[in-house]
């Protein structure tokens, strides 16, 4: 006998929503698309019907009167006034699986060999950072296979760095080394705005075979709308919270957050935001920490975060480097200077700092660095007297200290591309040099 359940057939109507709404375009005005008849909320996926009849996916960024300002997710090609218009009344999210280990993504999570992501679980792109009181604190270290950075700005599990350089200094080398060295078990690794040319030589030449297995590529490069480079790092992240909250320790690397605040500028301006410190628009400050707090420790699992800047004009103090170095648990700087002496990775360890060293590193490993940090920086105050020979040794007992090791110090902190470098042993070379000078 055939039976109904009333209640359950009650609920689903309940639950449906059987309006249908749809406009049409009003106006294209650079890169926005202003659209009459529907009403939407801002962040909702709208799709646009082109002349064409191509289905076009654009988001909710404001509102002009009784007009909804759109941005697309895609060409603008085609999109003429009277075109369809449906919202979706959904949000943008990532789709997020097991299976996305090794495979490169575009700006909104979609494999670019177009194959199948199956049994995934969608997150959403825009998230609130984990709960102040339940972030674990940060007490393990996390070797990065560097010994600049593993011996005198030690990082821990759940950090978060910035690494700053200007354009051509070896950001991407750097965070490659990261990527295959790091003691981590997934990589989720975001390209922003590069050159079209540069993603395939990170993949290939920096990650390499091996870094790239235990890897997630997420990349919107220069030629993409300012929307999906400004998604493009939310999916990432997104992604690497996917793997954190199934308890995974997990390295978050961002190349660059400058192009990312320069897209936020781009959509800003085009909405018709005023813009403010170096054009960036208020925005683009306040998206900076939405983005930069969501990585870090949870309940659950951890993602260390290492975040390149690209300093205008070697400005380390220009407006993006400025909020973000305010927001993050330290900062790498990458000297133009060192690199002009074919000193790699350039990481200038004087202008460094990693806030958690003092609390993650033993007794013996932060008294070593100290003391090699102090005759580096007393061999670069005295370096002009010794290079012209005005300086007799034996007039400073810390100058000579300095002009002896200063050679072994350098030695030490440059390190070749894949040459491979143990956490335990670059530890201890520094504990036995420099400990009791």
């Amino acid at each position: 006998m055939l039976s109904l359940d009333f209640k359950k057939i009650n609920e689903k109507i309940q639950n449906s929503n059987y309006v249908y709404c749809q406009g049409i375009v009003a106006n294209v005005i650079g890169l926005t698309v202003e659209v009459k008849g529907i009403k939407a909320f801002v962040g909702e996926v709208c799709l646009v019907y082109n002349t064409v009849n191509e289905i076009i996916r654009t988001e909710v960024t404001g509102f002009k009167g009784e007009n909804v300002i759109l941005m697309p997710l895609g060409e603008l090609k085609g999109i003429a006034p009277g075109c369809k218009v449906v919202p979706t009344g959904k949000l943008l999210s990532a789709k997020c699986s097991d299976d996305l280990l090794g495979k490169v993504l575009d700006g909104l999570g979609n494999p670019l060999n177009e194959e199948e992501i199956r049994n995934y679980t969608n997150y959403p792109l825009e998230a609130m950072p984990p709960d102040p009181l339940k972030r674990r604190r940060i007490k393990e270290v996390l070797p990065t296979g560097i010994r600049a950075i593993d011996g005198f700005l030690t990082c821990g599990e759940g950090q978060r760095i910035g690494i700053f350089a200007g354009s051509g200094v070896g950001k991407s080398t750097t965070l490659g080394m990261i990527a295959r060295e790091a003691k981590a078990e997934i990589n989720v690794i975001c390209l922003i705005g590069e050159r079209g040319r540069e993603v395939l030589d990170f993949i290939e030449k920096d990650l390499g075979e091996e870094g790239l297995k235990k890897s997630v590529v997420v990349c919107a490069t220069s030629d993409q709308p300012a929307l999906v480079r400004l998604k493009g790092a939310f999916t990432a992240t997104a992604i690497a919270e996917y793997f954190r909250d199934k308890g995974k320790k997990v390295i978050l690397m961002m190349d660059s957050v400058t192009r990312f605040a320069m897209a936020q500028r781009e959509v800003g301006l085009a909405i018709g935001e005023p813009p403010a410190t170096k054009g960036y628009t208020p925005s683009v400050f306040a998206m900076l920490p939405k983005l930069l707090e969501r990585s870090g420790m949870s309940d659950k699992g951890s993602i260390t975060a290492f975040y390149t800047v690209l300093v205008d004009g070697d400005d380390f103090n220009e407006p993006i480097a400025d909020a973000v170095r305010g927001i993050l648990d330290g900062h790498i700087v990458l000297s133009r200077a060192l690199a002009a002496k074919n000193h790699y990775p350039a990481i200038d360890v004087l202008s460094s700092v990693s806030r958690l060293m003092s609390e993650i590193a033993d007794t013996n490993h932060k008294k070593a660095a100290s003391n090699a940090r102090d005759l580096l920086a007393t061999y670069k105050d005295t370096e002009d007297l010794i290079n012209l020979g005005a300086y007799v040794t034996g007039s400073n007992a810390k100058v000579d200290l300095a002009i002896k090791y200063n050679e072994l110090i350098i030695s030490y902190l440059k390190q070749g591309i894949s040459e491979k470098s143990q956490f335990n042993e670059s530890i201890e070379f520094l504990e036995n040099t420099f400990t009791n000078i």
